[in-house]
């Protein structure tokens, strides 16, 4: 990445936080529905489902957690070497913008394959 202007880079770490605050409240959704779903069975099959759902909804919320701290940290970070001017530090700013970026697109990928697992997981036992 060419070392961008600082209202370029705080513009993507605004829409990530914005993207991560989405995720959170659409896990909050499925969680509702998983638990709804519980509650009509007891069958085994359902019962892992839910069981992996549950996993899953906690791993993806610890992953949203974990970006959402080093975006911050970075977006700190990145305004500190800004007011400071000096310029050192700027390829391995430069670096970690790029990772956060790549971290932020692939927990999109893995949400959005899972919303698509869940929506088809919930048709199979018609809820």
């Amino acid at each position: 990445m060419a070392f961008e202007d600082m209202t370029v880079v705080n513009a993507e770490h605004n829409e990530w936080l914005k993207g991560l605050d989405f995720y959170r409240d659409d896990l909050k959704i499925h969680e509702r529905r998983l638990l709804e779903l519980a509650g009509r069975s007891s069958d085994f099959e359902l019962s892992r489902g839910i069981e992996h759902f549950q996993n899953q909804f906690l791993i993806q919320r610890n992953t949203m957690d974990e970006l959402r701290h080093a975006i911050r940290e970075h977006a700190a970070s990145f305004g500190q070497q800004v007011s400071k001017g000096d310029g050192t530090q700027e390829g391995s700013m430069s670096i970690t913008h790029d990772a956060l970026k790549d971290g932020y697109l692939s927990f999109e990928k893995v949400m959005n394959e899972l919303r698509h697992e869940f929506t088809g997981f919930l048709e199979r036992w018609h809820f």
